[in-house]
């Protein structure tokens, strides 16, 4: 895996960041959702038939909600965490637990990390994490 693995205190040190970037996110995401519906009524279309450049040609005043989409993604995926989904504001970090690489997984409100799921189990197979196998023991 080229991505970096997070420790549970990386990535809950990363969650006021993701509380206001996944604010932002919700706001313009729910913003463009609108827009679009109301877009793919007038033009006979489906939402998963409009494209960006005809999005842009249609509503230009778009432009901007779009491009400040992407920034905000970037900036989740700057901080090395991979988008999941915007409805619920998931977002997994990857990481190892017990040898094997799982995702820490993160949804808007959550103060803290306390699940985690396979690689291919998404947020369904939500586990929690064992307060003794996610923190390091130090000697004293």
């Amino acid at each position: 895996m080229s991505r970096r693995l997070f420790t549970v205190d990386e990535a809950n040190a990363l969650i006021p960041r993701l509380e206001g970037i996944m604010g932002k996110l919700q706001r313009q995401g729910l913003a463009l959702r609108e827009q679009l519906a109301e877009l793919a009524r007038q033009t006979g279309q489906s939402l998963e038939e409009l494209t960006t450049p005809q999005i842009i040609e249609l509503r230009p005043q778009l432009h901007p909600v779009l491009q400040e989409l992407e920034t905000l993604l970037g900036e989740i995926d700057a901080c090395g965490g991979q988008m999941k989904g915007l409805d619920l504001g998931l977002v997994d970090f990857p990481a190892e637990l017990g040898g094997e690489i799982v995702l820490l997984c993160w949804q808007f409100g959550e103060k803290e990390i306390s699940y985690y799921h396979s690689l291919e189990g998404g947020f369904a197979g939500r586990k929690p994490l064992s307060p003794k196998a996610e923190r390091p023991k130090y000697l004293q």
